[in-house]
């Protein structure tokens, strides 16, 4: 009961300081497992989508958000749980295995959960190509895909500027991505391929991004 009434202040105040424009909410399924694909600019758009709709969505963060003993490091895990974050370890060689095992278990219990199939936020504003991470979790848990593309979270939140500011942004919600066709088939790496590209065109038509065929490298692969 706290967290969902903290959610509901926190959404509250969101919506004051984003002014966001909010389309296609309706297309998220009311219940039931499903994935909601986001592009990603800046580093609030795990926590804008969550408070754009209307069941909670859950999401990864890194843990080192919800550790510490300080009373601000305190109140900002509670802030991120509230919002339906997930404290996961990246730093090492399980990260990306025990982020899908975390994901498939929200969605193995009929929720909601939002991934970027990037990987890392786009530092020039294009959309890279996906990690197909989406397609096995949409295949091996059955999942629908909403597509969702953000757009000015990366004017709220400029690269290397710590606090957001207020910034008008649009989220938009396309329509669900059924993969049902290819029920069997999550082993098959050309098929995972296929779902992951299918899954980014639909945000590239969302959000009206350059398309760039590439990987954008996390920070610890451009060295």
């Amino acid at each position: 009961m706290f967290y969902r009434t903290l959610r509901v202040v926190l959404s509250f105040l969101a919506r004051l300081f984003l002014r966001p424009v909010v389309e296609g909410a309706d297309r998220v399924p009311a219940k039931g497992p499903v994935i909601l694909a986001i592009n990603h600019l800046a580093v609030i758009d795990s926590f804008v989508v969550p408070m754009m709709v209307s069941r909670k969505v859950a999401f990864l963060a890194k843990a080192e958000y919800f550790a510490g003993g300080s009373p601000n490091k305190r109140l900002v895990g509670v802030f991120f749980r509230a919002l339906g974050a997930i404290p996961v370890e990246r730093d090492n060689s399980r990260a990306a295995l025990a982020s899908l095992e975390v994901a498939g278990a929200v969605l193995d219990a009929g929720d909601a959960f939002a991934i970027h199939p990037e990987g890392t936020r786009s530092l020039d504003g294009k959309l890279h190509r996906g990690r197909t991470g989406v397609a096995q979790l949409a295949l091996e848990h059955k999942a629908p895909v909403v597509p969702v593309a953000l757009i000015g979270t990366d004017k709220v939140q400029p690269a290397g500027r710590k606090w957001p500011r207020p910034h008008r942004i649009t989220v938009r919600f396309g329509e669900p991505l059924d993969f049902s066709r290819y029920d069997g088939m999550a082993n098959s790496l050309p098929i995972r391929r296929a779902v992951t590209d299918e899954v980014m065109y639909a945000i590239l038509e969302l959000s009206g991004q350059e398309y760039v065929d590439s990987y954008h490298k996390r920070p610890s692969e451009a060295a």
